[in-house]
């Protein structure tokens, strides 16, 4: 199987080694290309994640741990997509959506082999299956444990039921927001930004951005919309989201 290492202490070969001896030139080129890393394997993961059937929030759940995991530890130490895969394993533990490890390994190869055929029952799958497990315990011991996330995912539907019923109705079935909220939610997931905001402030912000996409305005009142849903955000919380949004949407492009 190309990609993941069938040992989680091993490099793999979407990343290249780290240079020792690095000036600032080199520590900016660094961060660049394991920002774009993090985003090829967050895509990885979101996609992984359809294709085994999980529902939007273990999928969002998998990425919170691999940001959490990889800001703690060096990204040359692990090979990425092998963390991932196992955070695709834990997510689903973690939010009672449970993955086999089979399937997990079959998606994933198939992602790096397009066409190919599942992988057999040999010393590979076995050697693959235990560096999954085993990296699985290490992210737990890595988070101390602490792997249950609260998700932007609630707050944002309350949120589009609450503007909902102040929009005209004609108004609100000609302009797509709900559907451009949840797809800038979804994308907010690939960089980590999804564990540097509030889940609240991210909600209120993807909405805004949506609502301001399209033109749609709201009733003004004493308050602006965004405060009465959420009282502690600040329109500088709203624009630190958004920036956030708008800086991996430059950083996909970059990856095609």
């Amino acid at each position: 199987m190309e990609g993941p290492s069938s040992r989680p202490d091993t490099q793999g070969e979407p990343l290249a080694p780290a240079n020792k001896t690095t000036s600032v030139g080199d520590g900016e080129a660094n961060l660049s290309r394991d920002t774009k890393t993090h985003f090829r394997v967050c895509r990885f993961i979101m996609e992984t994640g359809v294709k085994l059937g999980m529902r939007s929030v273990p999928v969002a759940t998998a990425c919170v741990l691999y940001h959490n995991f990889m800001k703690r530890v060096s990204i040359c130490a692990y090979e990425p997509y092998l963390v991932a895969m196992s955070c695709v394993y834990l997510a689903g533990k973690v939010e009672e959506q449970h993955i086999r490890t089979r399937d997990i390994i079959n998606v994933s190869h198939r992602y790096f082999n397009s066409g190919s055929a599942p992988l057999e029952c040999d010393k590979e799958f076995w050697d693959l299956r235990d560096s999954v497990v085993q990296c699985e315990l290490l992210i737990l011991r890595q988070l101390n444990f602490h792997v249950s996330y609260e998700h932007p995912h609630k707050y944002l539907l309350h949120y589009l039921l609450s503007v909902k019923s102040l929009v005209n109705r004609h108004a609100w079935s000609r302009c797509p927001v709900a559907e451009t909220s949840w797809a800038l939610l979804r994308d907010s997931y690939h960089g980590a930004m999804c564990i540097r905001h509030m889940p609240q402030h991210i909600a209120i912000a993807t909405l805004y951005l949506a609502l301001n996409s399209y033109g749609v305005e709201l009733p003004v009142g004493e308050k602006q919309w965004w405060q009465v849903l959420c009282e502690d955000v600040t329109k500088a919380d709203i624009d630190a989201v958004i920036s956030d949004l708008l800086q991996l949407y430059d950083m996909e492009a970059k990856c095609i």
